[in-house]
């Protein structure tokens, strides 16, 4: 019986917003600037300003599928090496959370160990997190912290500090290829 948490029925959302955001936060956190810089702020502002509802949504569904890629991902690793993703990766995300009072309010955290539990088990985080109803503004926070922190376990485990975020950003392309097929042949003849 399949699950109307599924992730066939779920928005992917706009991944590439945010990615955009995460990825700033990444180059942010490894120039040693950890605190809010103003003039990413300020920008961070602009986006979200600019948005209405309904993208306000799409931003918060592509943070979630963000989480469910990178779930994945790591379930699949871990599972190279007969190790559960719950027990490794779930427990440090909550502890780590915990660790950040001023941006990750307490009663987000718990919700963001649903999301991450939901995508490492298959579920959409997006579909699981809509069952209880609207987003509220400590959880928006929360996931993004939620999918930075799980980017940058993937960087330490790939070794490589840019290694979440390409592989997102190869993987939307992958995807913009297979929906427009040709595409790349009409390219390369078209530059010849």
């Amino acid at each position: 019986m399949s699950s109307p948490c599924d992730p066939r029925y779920a928005p992917a959302g706009d991944v590439n917003g945010a990615l955009m955001v995460i990825d700033s936060r990444l180059k942010a956190v490894h120039d040693g600037r950890t605190g809010n810089d103003p003039e990413q702020q300020k920008l961070l502002d602009q986006l979200t300003a600019s948005l209405d509802l309904e993208g306000v949504n799409d931003l918060l569904d592509g943070a979630c599928t963000l989480v469910f890629i990178f779930m994945k991902w790591l379930r699949e690793v871990h599972e190279e090496h007969d190790r559960d993703v719950m027990e490794y990766v779930v427990p440090s995300l909550v502890a780590t959370l915990r660790m950040m009072p001023r941006s990750v309010r307490p009663e987000a955290i718990p919700t963001m160990a649903g999301l991450a539990i939901a995508a490492g088990t298959g579920l959409s985080p997006s579909l699981w997190r809509r069952q209880y109803g609207e987003w509220t503004k400590e959880e928006m926070t929360a996931l993004e912290a939620t999918a930075l922190l799980l980017a940058e376990h993937i960087n330490r485990i790939a070794g490589d500090r840019d290694y979440a975020t390409r592989m997102i950003g190869e993987t939307l392309s992958r995807a913009d290829r297979e929906a427009r097929p040709g595409f790349d042949r009409e390219w390369d003849e078209a530059g010849e």
